[in-house]
């Protein structure tokens, strides 16, 4: 059969209210396909836009954007109001907004006072009214594409912000080298000494798919493990990794249990890395790792002045209450993990004495600070050890927000683990924390690693597996 057109019809993509919540930009990102707004949306979004929360913002910044397209468009509004203008042409469908009163049949079936009722009613209005173009539903909320299945309409999540589909390829920062990875690229090797290190360079046809800051391993008689710190074309140059699983190497009496414990602790000790992101299950050590490399660095190398220390107060960035006391006091409650894990350091230096140890708690007590979410925007930190807690609560927008308050002299850690997200509308794949590990990759000045053997006790490790 001849195909009557080689260009083919644009997609009606009918927005509910929470995609623009959480993507204001959502308007520019359907490239040439045609929107449409009902206007219980438009209600929905007047609801929203008053206070202080991320999601009131949003509500403010789309309708603003609204505004602007609208406003500045000379045709009827029927007629639909160009986007490529506003958009600088990455967008070049069209945004209609609902002129009239619209009936449907979905009301003999779904009470028609809801919102989300009144919207798939609009799409199948819609579809009835255009059947030769696709009428597709955008929607995070699953519950209304579930109904929208059920009423044969088309629905989608809304995927522009997602970095991944599926969670299993987030780049680990680690690799395991293959048993002829010698016999490959050791054809012209160099190899040099310098500071108690080994440097190796070596060239064949994995160094292509290797990344700089990326640990790579080989088990066996003679076992490797060491890290990449320049590539050229298909040539690498290998640094080993200093073995802080030996007692000689602990940092603040820690020492490494395990291979991924023992990579990253070797980005958190390297003044030339920046920014490092932990990802790993509960138990596996991120924190009490991160915070006895902090504390190091400021007792012991005094590289930086003091550890900063902020994790998402779910529900996030709501007002932390007019409750008495400081906002390192407000905090406390969400810092049990903070405590538990000094604990744990306090107890490293058995030496001191009943009295040592106390001194010590009072100086580590002064050298950390307990910071809010709400209260980062505009500040710059300088010479500053920040540890984002609890990463993967937060946007990809609300992390942008907090790594660049780094000024000179900061590290910004980021620890996670994406399999405990409690924000609603984030997922494993548009988590923040996601969105860094996969933007930072091979950055000089960026480490990340997955952590993936808890180290907790035998019965958490027990659990973690069966339950």
């Amino acid at each position: 059969m001849a195909r009557k057109s080689s260009k083919k019809p644009t997609k009606l993509f009918v927005l509910d209210t929470n995609v623009m919540l959480h993507d204001p930009t959502c308007l520019y990102r359907f490239q040439e396909h045609d929107i449409y707004l009902p206007m219980a949306t438009l209600e929905e979004l007047d609801h929203n836009k008053k206070g202080m929360t991320e999601v009131a913002r949003n509500a403010r910044q789309v309708t603003r954007f609204l505004d602007e397209i609208v406003s500045s468009s000379e045709m009827h509004i029927q007629d639909g109001a160009p986007l490529s203008e506003h958009s600088h042409k990455a967008a070049t469908g069209r945004l209609f907004l609902q002129t009239h009163p619209i009936t449907s049949d979905v009301t003999s079936i779904l009470p028609f006072s809801k919102v989300d009722n009144q919207i798939l009613g609009v799409v199948a209005f819609l579809k009835q009214q255009q059947p030769e173009r696709q009428v597709i539903l955008v929607s995070k909320d699953i519950n209304m594409r579930i109904k929208a299945r059920a009423l044969e309409i088309p629905a989608e999540d809304y995927f522009n912000d997602k970095v991944l589909e599926d969670t299993d390829l987030l780049y680990s920062g680690v690799m395991e080298l293959p048993a002829d990875f010698w016999d490959k690229h050791a054809k012209g090797m160099e190899s040099w000494q310098r500071d108690g290190r080994s440097y190796y360079r070596v060239t064949g046809p994995l160094c292509d798919s290797l990344l700089v800051n990326q640990f790579v391993w080989q088990e066996g008689p003679n076992p490797f493990q060491a890290k990449v710190i320049e590539l050229a074309g298909n040539t690498a140059t290998l640094e080993t990794v200093k073995d802080y699983s030996h007692q000689k190497n602990n940092v603040w009496g820690i020492t490494a249990r395990n291979r991924e414990q023992n990579f990253a602790l070797n980005v958190l000790m390297d003044p030339e890395i920046d920014f490092v992101s932990l990802l790993g299950q509960a138990g596996t050590g991120k924190t009490l790792l991160t915070l006895a490399a902090g504390l190091t660095q400021i007792l012991e190398a005094k590289t930086y002045s003091e550890i900063i220390m902020t994790r998402v107060t779910v529900p996030v960035g709501e007002d932390i209450g007019f409750l008495p006391g400081t906002e390192e006091e407000k905090m406390t409650p969400w810092m049990g993990a903070l405590e538990d894990n000094l604990d744990v350091l306090n107890k490293t230096d058995e030496d001191a004495g009943e009295w040592g140890r106390a001194a010590t708690q009072d100086l580590i007590r002064s050298r950390i600070k307990v910071k809010s979410l709400n209260f980062m925007r505009g500040r710059t930190f300088i010479n500053k050890f920040l540890i984002i807690d609890e990463a993967q609560n937060l946007t990809s927008k609300q992390m942008k927000t907090l790594i660049t308050r780094a000024g000179p002299g900061t590290k910004v850690v980021c620890l996670g683990n994406i399999a405990q997200i409690d924000t609603p509308y984030l997922t494993e794949g548009s988590s923040g924390i996601t969105y860094v590990v996969d933007r930072f990759k091979g950055w000089e000045h960026g480490g990340h690693i997955t952590l993936a053997r808890g180290e907790r006790s035998r019965l958490a490790d027990y659990a973690a597996g069966i339950l």
